[in-house]
C-alpha cells in the first residue's frame, strides 16, 4: 500500500548534470536521466526514467515524465523520449506529448550511441 505523503513532490531540473530530480522532504526519491541535442532543434532526449523502490506506485515516475514535457514546452523544443517509461507515458498522453519529428529522433540516437557518458 502506497503511503500517504507528507510532503508534495518537488521536480528540479539539473540541467548541467543532465538529470530532472523528483526531489521529498531534501531526499531525490527519482530522476529522469536526460541530455539536450547538440544540434536545432535542441531536443531535450530522456535516456532514463528511475524511482527508489522505496517510493514506487505512487506517479512519481509519471511526474517526472508530465514535467519534462513541461520544461520542453515552455522552452519550444521537442522531446525524444528514448527511455521505455518515457516513451509509453507519451503514447498514452499524445495531448501532452507531441511526436518528435523522425530526423530529431534518428538524430538523438545517433548523439547517444556516439558518447556513452550521456546516460
Amino acid at each position: 500500500m502506497p503511503q500517504n505523503q507528507s510532503t508534495p513532490i518537488e521536480f528540479r531540473d539539473e540541467r548541467k548534470a543532465g538529470r530532472l530530480l523528483a526531489v521529498e522532504d531534501g531526499a531525490v526519491v527519482g530522476h529522469i536521466a536526460y541530455f539536450v541535442l547538440a544540434e536545432a532543434p535542441h531536443a531535450l532526449v530522456a535516456v532514463h526514467t528511475v524511482v527508489e523502490p522505496a517510493h514506487e506506485g505512487r506517479g512519481i515516475a509519471g511526474g517526472l515524465v508530465r514535467t519534462f514535457y513541461e520544461i520542453a514546452a515552455a522552452e519550444g523544443v521537442p522531446v525524444v523520449p528514448l527511455c521505455p517509461y518515457a516513451a509509453s507515458w507519451a503514447a498514452k498522453h499524445p495531448g501532452l506529448a507531441p511526436e518528435p519529428a523522425a530526423e530529431v529522433v534518428a538524430a538523438a540516437k545517433a548523439q547517444l550511441a556516439a558518447d556513452s557518458d550521456l546516460w
